[in-house]
């Protein structure tokens, strides 16, 4: 086998890293927060095939999956925002319908002439 070779051995665990973040990316992108729970434990086999000390030729790899990761929590807090507003505009509109509610006049549940 090649130097070469062996070289692209080592960086496939840092390629693979890359390539669950850009679909962790793409997920968070859609709001699909049961697709990225389910790709919790994938992130843990991969990490866990991760040498203790990576290549040098990993750096930009590596850099590259930290950049993705930051991508995607800001997608993860636009979804959180965005969650949060409506909340709020839910909660407005029941405060906003009982408001209303009140002041409808109460009829008898009960037919009582039938």
């Amino acid at each position: 086998m090649s130097s070469q070779g062996l070289a692209d051995g080592a960086l496939a665990p840092y390629e693979a890293i890359v390539e669950h973040a850009e679909l962790e990316l793409e997920l968070a992108g859609a709001g699909d927060l049961d697709g990225l729970t389910a790709l919790a434990a994938r992130w843990e086999q991969l990490e866990s095939e991760l040498p203790t000390d990576p290549p040098a030729a990993a750096g930009p790899l590596l850099e590259q999956a930290r950049l993705v990761h930051e991508r995607t929590r800001v997608e993860l807090l636009r979804l959180h925002e965005a969650l949060l507003a409506d909340m709020d505009t839910t909660t407005r509109a029941r405060r906003t319908a009982d408001g209303y509610a009140g002041q409808l006049r109460r009829r008898p549940r009960l037919n009582r002439t039938a």
